[in-house]
């Protein structure tokens, strides 16, 4: 019983009546936990881009999440989930990343690759950009 006054006198309660409004708060604010409880509570769900763990309808409490639900209680506080995610397997994953781009795609895409090189002043980026456009002019 403290222990939930406690934490209700550091608590609020923000009563709003526009969806939209609502939307670009949570957003902004980033909850560790979010619950949404409402009718249409898929659709609020897909509309949420910043919380740590998202709880969704009448019967799911943030303690499942905690104990049972299989999802990760390690979440960003404080607003970071504008951020960044729940710690979860992935993090612990090697990844790799793989590219592979067209002449076509070169054509589109070096002219700008070359601005970002030169604006860091790495001019190799830029000059490795030439070099295969080059050759791409010459092999006409």
């Amino acid at each position: 019983k403290e222990i939930a006054e406690a934490a209700l006198r550091n608590s609020r309660m923000i009563v709003m009546d526009d969806m939209e409004n609502i939307l670009d708060m949570i957003n902004s604010y980033a909850p560790e936990h979010l619950i949404i409880q409402c009718l249409d509570y898929e659709e609020v769900g897909n509309r949420i881009r910043n919380a740590g763990s998202v709880f969704l309808g009448s019967y799911t409490p943030e303690s499942a999440g905690d104990y049972a639900s299989g999802t990760n209680h390690t979440l960003p506080t404080g607003g970071y989930a504008r951020a960044y995610s729940g710690i979860g397997l992935e993090s612990f994953m090697k990844r790799i990343s793989y590219q592979e781009i067209s002449e076509d795609g070169l054509t589109n895409l070096g002219s700008a690759i070359k601005v970002l090189a030169e604006e860091e002043e790495l001019m190799a980026h830029s000059i490795a950009v030439d070099i295969r456009l080059r050759k791409l002019t010459e092999k006409c």
